[in-house]
């Protein structure tokens, strides 16, 4: 008769990682539980305790601790030791599942061989992501920990490392934005111009993106080819370029809009007869210029991606839509614009997610003004081009500039997820 195990035993064991596993049989992974474990007490007691000890005081002595590598360094630790943590709790939950599957009579791998198949036979595709993992926790996490500890101190001008050290100010940062009336009248402006040009410009260019694609699939155009070069355009020349062009071909008084493009539509419409339009120096119409410019910009790819969906879109669909009667409109809302809508949902929501934060044709097209709005932001700035002038001015705010990024962020995941899930985008049918 086989043993029976006791689950909440090797889960009581496991408090010391890898005696549950020995209790269930595992002696090798028990052992290299128990090895990873000491290693990590060794690191914690002579690297990481230190460490994490300046990421809390950030230093005590000026001069000599800089405060800004303490909380760096700090972070880095941090996370290392927030790893081992979730190394410690799958541990608990191995050493109790084991024990339930001996109970079960399910195979249970007991020496390295056979831990070593389970693993490639169920747990291949885990280890392929591993460095994935790794690369994310480097590039992405990391970064984000420290823009997170950053808000929650008074890193700026008036406290600059090694010279001066970091304190902790708590939530002083966030309640400054709403508090001071110069970062709540210029947060307030800002935040609603993002959002106006985040919606106004992603719908437009995602607009005529669909509309030159269904335009371009029609049976009955002539020379396809030629309106895909020249729809491709404005995706194939570098965007700074593009950007810089259209700056000086909007400056108000030699641009070629003012002296050439509105004096000849002029001659149709009577009214634009002599009339200069402040595009650089009026923050109204730099704003509808800016719109004008990313429709441009961006509807290149909605063009591709929609005339891809298109053309597989199969023509008896459109064929029994046309013997029950249904007009061009009818087809396009009930078979073109679902089924666009069913492939290309995540990606056409991303692109109001990149225009949220569509740093370069702000900074490129007018530097953000014209005029300013007060609290270091121009006019037409928006979040993104907001937090580089508070980090790169003459009296830098770094953690306003992170408390603000850490809003942004808040915002643009929360939008991101709603709209993903009223929209069934990453919902995939079982195959």
């Amino acid at each position: 008769m086989t043993t029976q195990q006791n689950p909440n035993k090797a889960l009581w064991l496991s408090f010391i990682p890898g005696l549950g596993q020995i209790y269930n049989k595992q002696r090798a992974k028990g052992l290299i539980f128990l090895g990873v474990t000491l290693v990590f007490l060794i690191y914690l007691v002579a690297i990481a305790a230190p460490e994490l000890a300046g990421l809390i005081t950030l230093g005590t002595r000026p001069f000599r601790d800089n405060s800004l590598f303490m909380l760096i360094r700090g972070s880095f630790h941090l996370i290392l030791v927030v790893v081992y943590g979730i190394f410690y709790a799958l541990n608990l939950k191995d050493a109790y599942i084991v024990a339930k599957r001996w109970n079960d009579g399910f195979k249970v791998p007991i020496t390295l061989s056979d831990m070593g198949k389970e693993i490639y036979s169920n747990g291949f595709p885990y280890l392929l992501i591993i460095p994935s993992y790794i690369a994310m926790t480097a590039a992405i996490i990391f970064p984000v920990v420290v823009t997170l500890l950053i808000a929650f101190t008074n890193y700026d001008f008036k406290h600059l490392p090694p010279t001066k050290l970091l304190d902790w100010v708590g939530f002083s940062n966030f309640s400054n934005i709403w508090r001071l009336s110069t970062f709540r009248s210029a947060f307030g402006s800002v935040l609603s111009w993002t959002i106006i040009w985040a919606l106004a410009a992603s719908t437009v260019q995602i607009v005529i993106g669909i509309f030159t694609a269904i335009v371009a699939n029609q049976p009955f155009i002539k020379g396809k080819r030629i309106f895909g070069v020249i729809f491709l355009l404005p995706w194939a020349v570098p965007a700074f370029i593009t950007i810089l062009t259209f700056s000086n071909m909007f400056n108000d008084s030699i641009g070629a809009i003012n002296t050439q493009v509105i004096p000849l539509l002029g001659k149709v419409l009577p009214f634009l007869n002599g009339h200069i339009i402040p595009w650089k120096t009026d923050p109204t119409w730099t704003k509808v210029a800016l719109i004008m410019m990313q429709g441009w910009l961006g509807f290149p790819y909605i063009y591709v991606l929609t005339l891809g969906i298109l053309q597989s879109i199969p023509n008896d669909l459109y064929e029994a839509a046309y013997i029950d009667g249904a007009n061009a409109w009818q087809k396009f809302r009930n078979i073109t614009f679902p089924m666009i809508l069913a492939v290309a949902a995540p990606t056409l929501i991303s692109q109001y997610t990149f225009n949220f934060n569509n740093f370069s044709i702000m900074y490129l097209f007018n530097g953000g003004g014209p005029g300013s709005v007060g609290g270091g932001a121009g006019s037409t700035d928006i979040l993104i081009s907001w937090i580089y002038r508070l980090t790169t001015g003459t009296a830098p705010q770094y953690s306003m500039a992170a408390a603000v990024t850490l809003i942004i962020s808040l915002i643009v995941i929360s939008i991101s997820m709603i709209a993903f899930k009223k929209l069934h985008a990453f919902e995939m049918e079982d195959v």
